[in-house]
């Protein structure tokens, strides 16, 4: 049997509660478990402050300064506010007649020095002191927890439940006093507890021995409640902290967006004076210049999420921005879990609801309103800036504190173009519960949720909403709204970095073909040149026009445009170097090059386009081309045979007899089905995943008048919500790591400059009421 000794517990307490902030949070909250009428008081009766108190005894033994003065010197630094202990500490010092008095009349006046803690809730008895109270680690509340929990309550009946409650005390002073009583008792329990005396290393932890009494009369025959008298302080304690504390800590013990009549009521008091704790204002946040708003529900069909967002002042005109967004289980599940993480599909549903806001400000734009001028509403975003966490209106740390980037947004700001959502501009909270959420359980250091498998989901479904689809719909505003300047330096860059990715897949498409295929490879070689050249001209066309205001509008764009070409450019080599890799151990030699011919016809698209990019120079010289449109998707279909066998695909096609012969840039062709293909083999083998006996199909189909390519599959599908913002530029669903929003944006903006369109049927609908069906009308150039 294992035997503790008594050090065990200071070492536990020193774990368990890392700060004296996470002591008083843990203290306030066992007193609202209590049911206190009255809320919690925190009273601070401090005479002599501690670094004082360690500089003057040290004086007092070191003997260097005459008496007389060092006593005026201790008395002046007596805290006269403290007035119940003040005249006491006074009467100490002067009657010190030598250095050994004067330093053990320090020791006496400090540990005048008090913190109590005050409820008014069902108090404790004499039985309960020693039975629950001395009991580390007691059940009785994880028990009533785990019962309100099973039992669907709204909240459970407590907040704490793991019984460590009662070693904050030891963190903010070396002895605890307890003066307690439940309505029914006729008198006050009392328990007394010397922290210093588990520091014994011989003792065990039962030969601490520690006795609840009963004495004295209650303040009143049907009072209850709790007094926690802590002394021998083990910080420095003075108004200039306890009012830093309030602003900046005790302000979030409870949830600061809750209704201020129904908020927990906190009460912290300087030797006699009241310290206001701040309240958030609802006007502030009204002031941020883009917001979102998120509610995570599981019903009868599955989890949902819902966001609201709304853009008020992003920099330039713009109407105030209102978008309603809505994304079910088959969404959540691609962009959640997706092909490569191991989040289980029951996490979905197991998380529970919950809800999230968040306020984005951008300091430099920061103006008047709401009452304020601009340096109030700044410190105001100082004092609450960052994203916190609260379960059942109190507090989850660490979230939210400064150092702390739980959603990971300063990394991803680091990374991102554009409008940087990083976590000092942005002002906001998640708000989960014990019993909607069992699965989100604390630490037992108080250091942020157990990494569980809905922790991991939560953390994305913020992450996705912030960080992807606000930051995305202030995009898509800024490209709407505001007429963009080219900035040729980010863009030769990003060109430079995707030209060395495509030489790389040329070079590697050169070691994986034979001398017969290399003419291939040498004209995309020479297209990719050509591509270079052309997007050098363009920047240097930008430079010569950047100082001239009326051809500024003719350049708005070209920056985003030229590096969706170029990264179409670099997508294409790539995936074309896949597509040889795949059928290279079987394919014949005119497989590849039918490969290759695809693959030319797509650069040749790109190159067409970078020459419509540039205002100041001709047309492309690439003319719309006659060839026959079932032979062109038969033969694409059939590259994708080994990658359709690979998994588990059925394709239903029918090559039709008539070859439709168009007129048109083959090169968009191509890349159009491609898309289609690579997104619907992804969302194929993603559901084939979720569940092994499904079986995938894709169904083509080429039909007349005018000529049109049917395409759809039998995968989850597309929320008909989400019909017309699937084209928009950077929406996508997929996994975060796959995440670019660009493919069926490309896809229609090639079918539209062609004279054709793109666009996803809202008839026939899959058994999920979600539509799987495209349809890519071709114009035909005369």
């Amino acid at each position: 049997m294992f035997r503790v000794t008594a050090r065990t517990v200071l070492e536990l307490g020193s774990e368990l509660i890392s700060s004296d902030m996470i002591a008083f949070y843990e203290l306030i909250k066992n007193g609202f478990d209590a049911r206190t009428e009255n809320g919690v008081e925190v009273r601070f009766n401090v005479v002599l402050g501690l670094r004082s108190f360690s500089s003057l005894r040290n004086r007092s033994k070191e003997q260097e300064v005459p008496l007389e003065n060092l006593k005026e010197r201790c008395l002046s630094e007596l805290n006269s506010s403290a007035t119940t202990i003040y005249d006491q500490a006074r009467k100490l010092i002067s009657a010190a007649d030598s250095y050994d008095q004067l330093s053990k009349a320090l020791t006496a006046v400090y540990s005048l020095n008090t913190i109590r803690v005050i409820d008014t809730g069902s108090g404790m008895s004499a039985t309960d002191l020693e039975k629950k109270f001395l009991v580390i680690g007691t059940p009785s509340r994880k028990i009533a927890v785990e019962k309100s929990v099973a039992e669907g309550h709204k909240k459970p009946d407590f907040l704490g439940e793991k019984g460590l409650g009662r070693l904050s005390a030891m963190r903010l002073g070396g002895t605890l006093s307890i003066e307690t009583a439940r309505k029914n008792d006729r008198k006050l329990n009392h328990l007394q507890i010397d922290w210093r005396a588990f520091e014994d290393v011989d003792k065990m932890i039962e030969d601490i021995n520690i006795k609840a009494s009963t004495s004295g009369k209650k303040p009143s025959p049907d009072y209850s409640g709790t007094v926690l008298t802590i002394s021998e302080l083990t910080s420095d304690w003075n108004e200039g902290r306890i009012r830093q504390l309030a602003a900046a800590d005790f302000a979030f013990l409870t949830n600061p967006l809750a209704d201020s009549r129904n908020r927990p009521r906190i009460v912290l008091v300087w030797n006699g004076e009241r310290i206001p704790v701040p309240m958030l204002g609802k006007s502030f946040l009204k002031l941020a210049h883009a917001s979102i708003w998120g509610a995570y529900t599981v019903g009868e069909s599955g989890p949902q999420l819902t966001l609201s967002l709304k853009l008020r002042e992003l920099g330039f005109e713009h109407p105030v921005v209102e978008e309603e967004l809505r994304f079910g289980e088959k969404d959540l599940f691609a962009m959640i879990r997706g092909r490569d993480e191991a989040i289980p599909e029951d996490a979905l549903t197991d998380l529970g609801p919950f809800t999230f806001e968040a306020h984005w400000y951008n300091r430099r734009r920061v103006k008047a309103g709401g009452g304020m001028d601009r340096e109030q509403i700044l410190k105001l975003h100082r004092q609450w800036t960052g994203i916190r966490m609260y379960r059942d209106d109190f507090r989850v740390y660490p979230y939210g504190q400064e150092k702390d980037d739980w959603l990971g947004l300063d990394r991803e700001a680091l990374m991102a173009r554009g409008y940087l959502l990083n976590k000092i501009q942005l002002v906001g909270q998640v708000d989960i519960s014990r019993s909607a959420n069992p699965g989100l359980v604390d630490q037992t250091n108080r250091e942020g949720l157990r990494e569980t498998q809905e922790q991991q989901a939560m953390l994305r479904i913020v992450q996705f909403s912030i960080q992807d689809q606000l930051r995305n719909a202030m995009r898509r505003a800024e490209t709407k709204y505001k007429a963009k300047r080219a900035r040729p330096v980010e863009a030769k860059t990003e060109i430079a970095r995707l030209e060395t990715r495509a030489q790389k897949a040329i070079s590697n498409l050169r070691s994986v073909t034979t001398n017969q295929e290399r003419e291939k490879i040498e004209e995309l070689q020479q297209t990719l040149l050509e591509l270079t050249e052309l997007a050098k001209i363009l920047r240097e066309r930008n430079a010569e026009v950047e100082g001239d205001a009326k051809l500024m509008q003719d350049m708005a764009g070209i920056g985003l445009l030229v590096e969706i070409v170029a990264h179409e450019l670099a997508r294409t080599s790539e995936h074309a170097l896949d597509r040889i890799r795949e059928i290279r151990s079987t394919a014949t030699s005119d497989e590849v090059v039918t490969g290759l011919d695809g693959l030319a016809a797509s650069m040749k698209s790109i190159h067409k386009r970078l020459r419509i990019l540039d205002p100041l120079s001709v047309s492309g010289r690439q003319a719309p081309e006659t060839f026959s449109l079932t032979q062109l998707i038969s033969e694409t279909l059939e590259d994708h045979q080994t990658q359709f066998n690979r998994h588990g695909i059925h394709l239903k096609y029918e090559p039709p007899k008539d070859r439709f012969t168009t007129k048109t840039v083959k090169g968009y062709v191509v890349q159009i089905f491609e898309n289609l293909l690579a997104n619907s083999v992804y969302w194929l083998s993603l559901e084939k995943e979720k569940s092994p006996l499904f079986e995938p199909q894709i169904s083509v189909s080429i039909v007349g008048s005018p000529t049109r390519i049917i395409f759809s599959d039998n995968g989850p599908g597309i929320d008909p919500e989400h019909k017309d913002r699937i084209f928009d530029m950077f929406f996508s669903l997929k996994e975060s790591k796959k995440r670019r929003g660009l493919g069926l944006y490309i896809a229609r903006a090639n079918a539209v400059a062609a004279g054709g369109s793109l666009e996803l049927k809202e008839e026939p609908v899959n058994d999920f009421g979600r539509l799987n069906t495209f349809e890519y009308c071709i114009s035909e150039h005369t």
